[in-house]
């Protein structure tokens, strides 16, 4: 387990595929994303107000029973340093830990698994705004921005591949106030892949 990040969820997401709409500065069309702007995401409970699954097991439950091309299963993990601010902004949006789910999971600081089978597959820059995450990929330019200020940039699916270069970038994104109206506190999330790749599509 790693101490220093902490379990937001698990998710079962499809891959994206880069849009006209979508930043001009991202290496390639495939996306990996936890965001339900570039993805489709699969709820985690019949209502569908929940998209946040508590285990892989589960998760990888859903995957296999949506029987739906491309479907992965995600695991989440949010620094514990950043945390405490991704729980006050969602706070402020109205959402509480008593909700459950990826807030309770945070305010438990339940320790990221140890996933080293599964896939790595890097940081991507997320922010809340009621009830949803939204990406930098999902606001115009804010990839070539932060790449124009920061000279991060987006390697394979869009995800930053170093962690340094991601916080240094999420900061520089907080602090330029440019996610206004939608995001105002930009943290990276670590996207590793724990899908089931017995019976996964291929990449």
């Amino acid at each position: 387990m790693d101490a220093d990040r902490l379990l937001a969820g698990y998710l079962v997401a499809t891959r994206g595929v880069r849009t006209d709409w979508q930043d001009a500065g991202l290496p390639g069309a495939d996306l990996i994303s936890m965001s339900d702007c570039v993805v489709d995401v699969v709820p985690a409970n019949r209502d569908g107000w929940d998209d946040w699954f508590d285990d892989p097991v589960s998760a990888e439950r859903s995957r296999a029973h949506a029987d739906r091309p491309g479907l992965r299963v995600l695991a989440v993990g949010i620094a514990a340093t950043d945390a405490p601010a991704v729980l006050q902004d969602m706070a402020e949006a109205g959402y509480g830990p008593d909700a459950g789910g990826m807030m309770g999971r945070l305010a438990r600081r339940e320790a990221f698994p140890d996933v080293r089978s599964g896939r790595a597959s890097g940081f991507e820059l997320v922010g809340f705004d009621v009830g949803a995450w939204h990406t930098w990929t999902c606001l115009g330019g804010l990839v070539d921005d932060v790449r124009q200020a920061t000279g991060v940039r987006p390697g394979r699916w869009g995800l930053i591949q170093d962690e340094q270069e991601a916080r240094r970038a999420a900061a520089w994104l907080t602090t330029s106030g440019l996610g206004d109206p939608k995001v105002f506190l930009w943290v990276p999330a670590l996207l590793v892949d724990v899908s089931d790749h017995s019976t996964s599509m291929p990449d």
